[in-house]
């Protein structure tokens, strides 16, 4: 990597290891996995691979909404994949998700396990397979599903773009912080606009819209996210305030972006969950001072 403005890129492009900065480790431009190792698998129908990332919580929120409404079918056991070790290259895992990425899905619940992987393709088979959290009418279901797609296609400018050069990159690059800080901005206006408007994104019912918006635009103005609360000014999206807040007061919400966390209080970590008691005795708080 060079530090110059004046970088010229080469005729072909050559894979070298020591380009990426904090995730030179993982990042590689082939697919496959890398070792063999097959995934644990626990009791429940649904078997999550997972990490307490703003795309791995979606899948956890909206399971611990599922089983607040009472669906039991929604047990699950959570997983942890460590990516930042190469858990996502295993074979077991390549198998769910040929991506590398999580979250990784497998529903045992039928005579033959089915595999979903992609956060918003994991909401809507969940949501469609209990009947909750995605409307069934229109023009709501059209909605609800726009701004879950609209997610999808915004949350790589924050994560991938903004978040990357801003927090990890291994220089900061003006033209780049520059490009994508406003890009995010913009996106936080958007969602500011339909929130003056609407108590939620897809309008007066919570749906996995706001469970896929929520941890990655909630988290940025809660402060969560890349150190960059000040630097994007986002106490002057009131509407979005508003709605992270309401969110995050539900507690399904909170025990959700427990699981499969790694950083922050350990109270607020659940590095695997295989039971609802897991939330009341297997937090890192509690395994610690157990000894």
């Amino acid at each position: 990597m060079t530090d110059s403005a004046e970088y010229t890129p080469p005729k072909i492009w050559v894979w070298n290891k020591a380009n990426g900065g904090q995730f030179a480790n993982i990042n590689r431009p082939i697919a496959g996995p890398t070792h063999e190792k097959e995934l644990p698998v626990g009791r429940h129908p649904l078997q999550l691979y997972s990490l307490g990332t703003p795309n791995g919580v979606k899948v956890t929120i909206l399971l611990e909404e599922l089983l607040a409404l009472g669906h039991s079918g929604a047990e699950y056991d959570a997983w942890l994949i460590k990516i930042g070790e190469g858990d996502q290259f295993g074979s077991g895992f390549v198998d769910v998700n040929p991506n590398s990425k999580i979250p990784a899905l497998l529903d045992r619940s039928g005579p033959t396990p089915i595999r979903v992987f992609e956060s918003g393709s994991i909401l809507t088979y969940l949501a469609e397979k209990f009947g909750a959290f995605l409307p069934t009418e229109q023009p709501a279901r059209a909605e609800c599903l726009s701004w879950l797609f609209w997610q999808m296609g915004s949350a790589p400018y924050l994560g991938g773009g903004f978040g990357h050069f801003y927090a990890y990159a291994p220089t900061k690059i003006e033209y780049a912080i520059d490009r994508f800080a406003m890009e995010v901005k913009r996106e936080l206006d958007v969602l500011d606009r339909r929130l003056a408007e609407s108590e939620y994104l897809g309008g007066k019912n919570y749906t996995i819209a706001d469970i896929a918006v929520w941890p990655w635009y909630g988290g940025l103005v809660k402060g969560w996210q890349y150190g960059a609360a000040e630097f994007l000014q986002v106490q002057d999206y009131k509407n979005v305030q508003r709605w992270a807040e309401t969110i995050f007061a539900r507690p399904a919400v909170k025990r959700g972006r427990k699981v499969n966390r790694l950083s922050g209080d350990p109270a607020d970590q659940l590095h695997e969950r295989h039971d609802a008691s897991d939330f009341d005795t297997k937090t890192q708080d509690k395994l610690t001072s157990a000894g």
